[in-house]
């Protein structure tokens, strides 16, 4: 099981928060506060914090230039996840994924079912790697924030989380780019 050893220091990452929506602004953005306030609650930082429009590819070209920035290690992306015409979240995810972390959906789906039940199929929540940042891209309810952060993120975002977190290989994730 997993489990928390105390004995390690705590390593602080920093995470730039991104909210996809087309009639939410920054004062109005309930999911994106979610996350701030888990993250900072956590003793990680807030690198960054932004809202756009359901549009590929702006996310995309968003998440290039935070995967870009050195001083980012983890970009949280909240809305745009669902089935319906408007939800390119998903899709400009992977247009920047060097690799994706196909468990991450699964283990959500396994979460949200506990939580809303077969709704949890509606969901296309999903996690990569990009120039050795991560990304994730969450539902745009609060709920579903708090769920992806409590069940899933806040453990795996923390050095001391075992058996295994992200952190840890955090520093390996780019590593093929330094090979000669």
């Amino acid at each position: 099981m997993s489990r928390i050893d105390e004995s390690l220091d705590f390593i602080a990452i920093r995470i730039a928060v991104l909210t996809v929506s087309d009639t939410r602004s920054l004062d109005e953005d309930r999911s994106g506060e979610v996350l701030v306030g888990r993250l900072t609650e956590a003793g990680h930082v807030l690198a960054d914090r932004k809202v756009l429009p359901d549009e590929r590819d702006q996310i995309a070209a968003q998440l290039r230039v935070w995967c870009d920035d050195p001083e980012i290690d983890v970009v949280l992306s909240t809305g745009g996840t669902g089935l319906t015409g408007r939800d390119v979240t998903v899709e400009a995810h992977r247009d920047v994924y060097e690799k994706e972390i196909d468990a991450f959906g699964t283990v959500f789906t396994m979460v949200s079912m506990q939580k809303i039940g077969t709704s949890a199929v509606q969901s296309r929540a999903t996690g990569g790697v990009c120039n050795g940042t991560y990304l994730f891209a969450l539902p745009g309810s609060p709920g579903a924030c708090k769920d992806a952060w409590d069940e899933i993120l806040g453990k795996q975002l923390d050095y001391r989380h075992r058996p295994c977190n992200f952190v840890e290989i955090l520093p390996r994730l780019d590593e093929h780019q330094r090979r000669k």
